[in-house]
């Protein structure tokens, strides 16, 4: 019996792990984000307005210097997939940095500041424990990237190939 009950357990785990990989929890969705334009926007709000496209998502700060050294990666992945959306999410100390750091670092695409920080519902979600950090949605909005943590990722090309 007990075997049975580890077994049951055992499979309740790889499924929710297997279906947090995919899916985004309602917490996720409902966290509330910044524009540029310092309106608040919700994630799901993001995700729908580029409903039934291909999204990649940056997850970054001016003060991470792997965050800026894999921005030229980015930038080349941004020229050669023109039918992929490219969102910008920062984790920047406060808004007036994030501002700068978008100038400074000349990050080209739609830009979100992550109000709730790195303990928020979105961060949370994706287990987000280093910066950069890069995830890729289908048109279906399933994620098909969870975790890659470098511009020059193998994944992501393959993804992008697709």
């Amino acid at each position: 019996m007990k075997k049975y009950l580890l077994l049951i357990t055992l499979a309740f785990t790889i499924f929710s792990v297997k279906s947090q990989e995919n899916t985004f929890s309602t917490e996720a969705l409902n966290d509330v984000f910044l524009t540029t334009e310092e309106t608040e926007i919700t994630f799901f709000e993001i995700l729908d307005i580029h409903k039934g496209k291909t999204i990649f998502i940056d997850i970054w700060a001016g003060w991470c210097s792997d965050c800026i050294k894999g921005m030229p990666k980015v930038r080349k992945l941004q020229k050669k997939n023109k039918n992929v959306v490219f969102l910008y999410f920062s984790l920047d100390k406060s808004v007036e940095k994030w501002e700068k750091a978008i100038k400074t670092f000349n990050v080209k695409g739609e830009h979100y500041y992550i109000k709730s920080g790195w303990k928020g519902g979105f961060c949370s979600n994706i287990d987000l424990d280093w910066i950069p950090r890069y995830i890729m949605i289908n048109p279906d909005g399933e994620i098909i990237l969870y975790k890659a943590i470098k511009a020059d990722d193998e994944r992501i090309v393959e993804v992008l190939k697709n």
